[in-house]
């Protein structure tokens, strides 16, 4: 093993000298910085993440910055990005490292563990990026990577698994250089080990990867399957007073989309028509609130949204309202608002609110 471990180390660090992308985070030692990256990148392609990256540096160039800001700000910026309890997190750890830790960024595994949304696998890539703290990084690219290697089957989303896997890559870990190595890892998983077709007749670990000798490596690493995804059934209703004006509610419950805006919501076991919506006691109490004239179904194809455990099949109705909105919002201000991708998207498609 220590022959293995040795020659893993010296090979990923040579490919990883010759084949790593500049990548902004790359190019400082800003803990604030390579954090947000971090956190950014968790469920997140790099293709995608890196506008979102330029847009908080710019508007927060310090953690003193992000904290002081309003939450509304930061998920607006976040907006597109999905799986916001981590921009909430991101904004609450900013907060504390501001008020109690006087705005100096935390040095050890333990103390950065204990950062509100801050994992194993954050505190490792942080610490060891940063401080060359002696922590193995293991996400989705260093489970493929090892499990192909080594040929290892353990489900890598089982206690088990995980627990087998941060023991493998901590045992690997070159200690010299702990930041360097384990980018290296996460960047042949990303770059060259794909899950899909890796190219392993020129791979530099060829010559002993189990996974390749064995013909398994479309089939590791294994994963238990998910559990079943929900469906669920959203009608939007976009009201509309003759001012130009319309109706939004902050999500305030936990669970999906917390915080952010959205029309009102009527939520159905089902697929409705108009006549089966107006007989809901959630459209009904929406009645009742405004004079409601016409009601329109904006799109008879629902919008599947699919999150990661569940669909949401959406329905937008237009309704006219006679009187004007009390404290209603103007059209032309609802890009300020924090609102989930799917509602953006159907903002960007409806006439009026372009």
């Amino acid at each position: 093993m220590a022959v293995q471990k040795e020659l893993f180390s010296s090979r990923i660090m040579s490919w990883y000298t010759s084949n790593k992308r500049d990548l902004p985070w790359r190019n400082t030692n800003d803990p604030f910085k390579i954090w947000l990256s971090e956190i950014i990148l968790q469920q997140t392609r790099v293709d995608q993440g890196m506008p979102y990256y330029y847009k908080f540096i710019e508007a927060f160039p310090t953690i003193k910055d992000l904290a002081s800001a309003p939450q509304e700000q930061v998920l607006k910026l976040w907006q597109g990005l999905g799986y916001y309890s981590r921009a909430r997190n991101l904004h609450i750890a900013a907060q504390f490292i501001a008020t109690e830790l006087d705005g100096e960024f935390p040095i050890t595994y333990k103390d950065l563990l204990a950062l509100k949304g801050v994992g194993d696998y954050t505190a490792s890539a942080v610490g060891s990026i940063c401080y060359n703290l002696p922590t193995a990084v293991v996400d989705g690219n260093v489970y493929r990577v090892l499990s192909r290697l080594f040929g290892i089957a353990t489900p890598i989303n089982t206690t088990e698994g995980i627990k087998e896997f941060k023991k493998l890559a901590q045992h690997l870990l070159f200690k010299k250089d702990t930041g360097t190595y384990n980018q290296a890892v996460m960047e042949f998983g990303a770059r060259f080990c794909t899950p899909a077709n890796p190219d392993c007749d020129h791979c530099i670990f060829n010559d002993s990867c189990v996974a390749y000798k064995t013909e398994r490596v479309s089939e590791l690493p294994v994963k238990l399957k998910k559990t079943k995804v929900r469906k669920r059934y959203f009608n939007y209703i976009v009201l509309l007073d003759s001012e130009l004006q319309t109706k939004l509610h902050q999500r305030t419950e936990k669970g999906i989309w917390q915080q952010l805006y959205q029309f009102p919501l009527v939520e159905t076991n089902k697929i409705v028509t108009s006549v089966e919506l107006m007989k809901d006691d959630c459209f009904k109490k929406i009645e009742s609130e405004y004079k409601l004239e016409e009601l329109i179904l904006f799109n008879e194809v629902p919008v599947i949204h699919k999150l990661s455990h569940q669909h949401l099949i959406t329905h937008f109705w237009i309704v006219s309202v006679k009187s004007t909105i009390e404290n209603g919002i103007k059209i032309s201000a609802l890009p300020d608002y924090a609102v989930p991708v799917l509602i953006e998207n159907f903002i960007s498609k409806f006439p009026p609110f372009k």
